[in-house]
């Protein structure tokens, strides 16, 4: 008589070769396991002009930390002009980015959870500072605003507003170019957010502002306060569009961008220590941003 087999013990013949290759998926099914041998080998038509671009986007750069003039550096920027230039961009920037926050969170809540004629090309408008040249963007900005603008003549006449050529402007030039880059990030993080939430909130007695308020906007905080970093970083490095609506006044409307072009034609040593100072802000700004542009990486 053969003895029963045991429980789980094998009943056909054994190997004890290991399986390779495969992985189990699921019931019946198996899955192939990717290894990284695949990644190992570069082609050479993909890495020279990899590389090339590597080296055009960072080489600027580090000839702009070469040539820096460490030694006066501290006295640089020190100066009275420069601390007005960048206490000037620092102050302008926070407005621009308030300005952007109050006005572009509710456009961008309009593009994503309502549907009305024309949203698609509401849209395009709204990234068309993006692309516009900012130059052209100063001068629409005069047109509009100046004091013989469409709307900038009513205010000068009717209110004694002139806006061209102030601090104000400054403002204004850059929470135009600016604003587009917090709307597109908040309307991605709205779309990306579930509705149900908000319609739960109305189903309630909640009204659509308060579900807004208490439900919806603690859900896409982090998307605001991306959005809200990229358009301060924007609005600190604007030139186009300031030089053109606001000028170029010491202590007024010269930011920081303005007097790195006017000490680049007297004084290069400044220009590289306020252009220094630039850097610092964006990759402070890419530091900050890191865990939301490297999510599932």
């Amino acid at each position: 008589m053969t003895p029963p087999a045991e429980p789980g013990a094998a009943t056909g013949p054994r190997t004890d070769r290991p399986r390779r290759g495969r992985v189990r998926g699921g019931r019946g099914t198996t899955t192939p396991r990717i290894g990284t041998a695949g990644r190992r080998g570069v082609p050479l038509p993909l890495l020279l002009p990899g590389v090339l671009a590597l080296a055009f986007l960072l080489l600027p750069l580090l000839a702009l930390l070469v040539r820096a003039p460490w030694r006066s550096l501290p006295h640089q920027l020190t100066s009275t002009q420069v601390w007005q230039a960048l206490q000037l961009s620092l102050v302008s920037a926070t407005a621009a980015t308030v300005v952007s926050v109050v006005l572009g969170v509710p456009l961008a809540w309009l593009l994503a959870r309502t549907d009305f004629p024309g949203r698609g090309l509401v849209r395009a408008l709204v990234t068309l500072p993006l692309v516009l040249p900012p130059v052209v963007g100063g001068v629409a900005l005069l047109l509009a605003l100046g004091r013989n603008g469409v709307i900038g003549k009513w205010l000068d006449s009717w209110f004694g507003i002139t806006l061209p050529f102030t601090t104000a402007a400054v403002v204004l030039a850059e929470a135009f170019v600016a604003m587009p880059f917090l709307v597109i990030s908040v309307e991605g993080t709205l779309r990306a957010a579930d509705p149900r939430f908000e319609e739960a909130a109305t189903t309630l007695g909640a009204s659509r502002f308060t579900a807004f308020r208490r439900v919806t906007l603690p859900l896409i905080a982090p998307g605001v306060a991306a959005g809200a970093v990229l358009a301060w970083a924007r609005a600190l490095g604007e030139f186009g569009a300031t030089i053109t609506f606001a000028g170029n006044f010491p202590g007024r409307t010269q930011t920081m961008p303005l007097a790195v072009y006017l000490a680049l034609q007297n004084d290069p040593e400044a220009a590289i220590s306020l252009s220094l100072v630039l850097l610092a802000v964006s990759i402070a700004v890419l530091a900050g941003l890191r865990d939301r542009w490297l999510r599932g990486v």
